[in-house]
């Protein structure tokens, strides 16, 4: 069948929606009997599990008379090994080993104890179990108590040695599963497996540093023939912020001026404040230094003032090629005031997407208002991401961020249909929050350089307060990624999500609340700090977590925070031009209805709105509740067509899929830019012809503000002349007249009908037009 014209971009569309799904969450079976586990989110998934604890009085097998034992578990094709011990015959490991049910094709578990050879490995002893007689542990049972086992030659009969084990089947419920050795990994070398396992990490605490330089005395310049141009340079870490040069030229230098800064628990950086003195263009002269540690800073948290000090300011002097510390009694000192703000939230994420806004001071969080539970079942058909080994292959794992708490689940290795099955929970304290899911590749497990990058597959956003409470969502959402070529669908994720309220009360009463905390707007920063603040807060949670182990990257950190989200874009540009568009459009809507209303396209609606319009003159009282009422009415019958689903990314309304090749090479392009000249140069011509539109519209809407300042300013005598006389005569007739006799006069003149109206501009818009503007004066 031929594909109508005019849609073409139906198929391409369907590849991007949101499908819902049906998976047999926490291990329902055909019976329906359920296991009695906290994974009720997930798909249960069965491992057989083998914990090595330790050995005992194993035989010397070495010419030296020692043993370098080691321990073998073997299922099938699957082998691990535990590490060695160098002349120890008491040795203990206490290692866990998983093997996943799916992928068994044997029917016994062989673990077997050697001793490590230059040339090839000793046979010490083994144990065998049967699959069939290993017990089942489903938490919350108590772990499996490990026993002794008597070695076994490989014809069966006991030898010298014991091992202590614990044999196992589990879910990957199981307490020992995220340390444990799986069966999957076994390709990856012993060095790249703490970087393939599951983790929670936590944020840092922020907090906002606020120093406020007031004043210097008694500065003691090199030069004492000028005065001084005084400026303090503060540092924090990487962070470096400087105030205006003092308006006050001496040595008693004044400033008054709020530095914000960004700083992180526990405190280990020193706040080092440097007064310096501009002796030439691109040279200062430092006068003296104060080096505060921040553990000593006071806590605020309100808006209530604290306390200001006085610090001594230490000279530092070049000797012998180095900077020294000269230990002098010096007079000069600084005068602050510094505090670390408990009552603001740090913004280490976009507003529009916030996963957290409580204030810093836990003394002034709110108690929690529910749970927020996320099931990562799989992805399915996940893209090529590299090559190894002369083939396509994915390593894939996923990372999600709610409030301070981040997840990286384990990476699933060399497969397109990963299966994670990994359960997450959160407390809520704030149902306008967004929680964001990642999914990327790891290009770690066999190369550790620094100029390796774990490559972003796609990334969901799910905000809470659109989903209904105690429901579970499964859905398996499109992971779509902007690339310099287009818009490309990576794969998909399924995820299950749950949203618990334990208080209706509470939620319903944050709905009433402000979004941040008070300081936010008792004293607001401006955008320009917060941009900056957000940029350094940033930089810290990216270095705390990527000295974790395994470590959360600094590109995996950075893709979930949108960091470059504020970078010029004219493909977000056009799309949100069209967003006001579509918030416009019903107000165009209204009025096209009216103007139809008013042209008597259809007498009978004419005739009823002129009913309409006579009872609400006549009758005011009844003008708000009728507003009311229809607001009402409408929200009940858009109560049938309620959004299902949560909302997903979306490529149209990204105006993603239509963006010109050249606006997605501009929007990866770097800052500064890498381009060629000709290329700039072409992007900034077509900036300016854009600009220029912008400049036209603002200069319009200047234009017509200025002649409604102009009807009383006297700039043209005559109209202004003419206002004053209409608005006495107009006060005079509105004493005289009853107020709803005007209304319904001029109700009926504005319904008019057609036959009594003119093509012509009205008298009033004529009048206007003709006022006169600032636009004469503009070179």
């Amino acid at each position: 069948m031929q594909r109508p014209p005019g849609m073409p971009g139906m198929p391409r569309q369907e590849e991007f929606i949101l499908k819902e799904t049906n998976p047999a969450l926490g291990g329902v079976g055909s019976a329906g009997d359920k296991l009695t586990t906290t994974y009720d989110l997930v798909e249960q998934m069965q491992y057989l599990y083998v914990r090595v604890v330790k050995a005992k009085d194993l035989p010397a097998k070495d010419v030296t008379g020692s043993c370098d034992p080691y321990v073998e578990v073997k299922l099938g094709n699957y082998k691990g090994t535990t590490r060695h011990f160098e002349k120890k015959s008491n040795p203990e490991w206490n290692q866990v080993f998983a093997f996943s049910k799916d992928r068994i094709q044997a029917s016994a578990v062989e673990v077997t104890v050697k001793d490590k050879d230059l040339v090839k490995d000793d046979f010490i002893g083994r144990v065998l179990f049967d699959l069939s007689e290993i017990p089942k542990r489903v938490p919350p049972d108590s772990p499996l108590a490990p026993q002794w086992y008597r070695l076994e030659d490989r014809k069966g009969d006991k030898v010298k040695g014991e091992l202590m084990l614990a044999v196992w089947w589990g879910t990957q419920a199981d307490e020992a599963f995220p340390e444990a050795w799986h069966s999957d990994a076994a390709a990856v070398p012993s060095d790249g497996l703490a970087s393939i396992r599951s983790k929670v990490y936590l944020t840092p605490k922020l907090w906002y540093l606020r120093v406020n330089i007031i004043e210097a005395q008694d500065l003691m310049p090199t030069d004492k023939s000028r005065f001084p141009e005084v400026h303090v340079k503060a540092m924090l870490g990487n962070q470096g912020l400087r105030t205006r040069v003092s308006p006050s030229r001496g040595i008693n230098p004044q400033w008054n001026e709020d530095l914000m800064f960004v700083a992180a628990e526990p405190f280990e950086e020193h706040l080092i404040l440097s007064v310096e003195d501009r002796v030439a263009p691109n040279k200062d002269e430092v006068l003296g230094k104060a080096i505060i540690p921040l553990t000593t800073v006071e806590k605020r948290l309100d808006h209530k003032p604290v306390g200001t000090r006085w610090y001594n300011l230490e000279k530092h002097v070049i000797l012998d090629g180095e900077q020294k510390k000269k230990e002098i009694k010096f007079s000069s000192r600084i005068h602050i005031r510094i505090c670390l703000e408990g009552g603001y939230h740090v913004l280490d994420e976009s507003t529009h997407y916030s996963s957290d806004l409580r204030p810093t001071a836990r003394q002034l969080w709110k108690q929690s208002i529910g749970v927020l539970e996320l099931g990562i079942l799989n992805a399915q058909g996940l893209l090529p991401m590299k090559t190894k080994d002369g083939r396509n292959t994915t390593d894939a794992y996923c990372v999600a961020k709610y409030g301070q708490k981040w997840v990286r689940t384990r990476t699933i290795i060399d497969s397109f249909s990963p299966k994670w099955n990994e359960q997450y929970t959160w407390e809520v304290y704030d149902p306008c929050t967004v929680v964001t899911i990642g999914v990327f590749d790891n290009c770690h497990l066999h190369s550790s350089g620094n100029n390796v990058r774990d490559n972003r597959i796609g990334k969901v956003r799910i905000r809470l307060s659109t989903l209904e409470a105690d429901r579970v969502y499964t859905h398996s959402y499109p992971l779509i990624v902007l690339l310099p070529s287009g818009v490309k669908k990576m794969g998909e994720v399924q995820l299950a999500v749950r949203f618990t309220c334990s208080s209706l009360l509470n939620m319903m009463h944050l709905y009433s609340q402000p979004l941040l905390p008070k300081m936010h707007y008792l004293y607001p920063l401006s955008v320009m700090q917060l941009d900056n603040l957000r940029h350094q807060a940033i930089l810290i949670v990216s270095m705390r977590l990527g000295r974790a182990e395994p470590p959360l990257r600094k590109e995996v950190v950075e893709y979930m925070l949108d960091v470059d989200s504020h970078m010029w874009s004219m493909r977000k540009s056009k799309a949100n031009f069209f967003r006001i568009m579509g918030v416009l459009s019903p107000l165009l809507a209204v009025g096209k209805w009216f103007d139809q209303i008013c042209q008597w396209r259809n007498p009978l609606t004419t005739i009823l709105i002129h009913l309409l319009f006579v009872i609400l003159v006549l009758y005011p009282e009844l003008i708000l509740p009728t507003v009311f009422l229809y607001l009402f009415l409408i929200g009940v019958w858009y109560y049938r067509w309620r959004p299902r689903q949560p909302p997903h990314m979306d490529t149209r309304l990204s105006y993603a899929e239509t963006a010109h090749p050249d606006e997605l090479d501009e929007e990866f392009d770097t800052f500064p830019t890498s381009r060629p000249p000709d290329i700039v140069r072409m992007r900034y011509d077509r900036l300016r012809s854009v600009a220029g539109r912008v400049q036209t519209v603002v200069g319009d809407i200047a234009t017509q503000g200025e002649r409604l300042q102009s009807l009383l300013s006297w700039r043209d005598p005559r109209a202004t002349a003419i206002f004053v006389t209409f608005c006495l005569v107009a006060a005079v007739v509105l004493y005289v007249t009853p107020f709803k006799a005007v209304m319904l006069l001029a109700g009926f003149y504005v319904l008019r009908h057609p036959r009594f109206r003119r093509k012509l501009p009205s008298v009033p818009l004529n009048f206007f037009r003709r006022l006169p503007a600032r636009t004469d004066s503009m070179l």
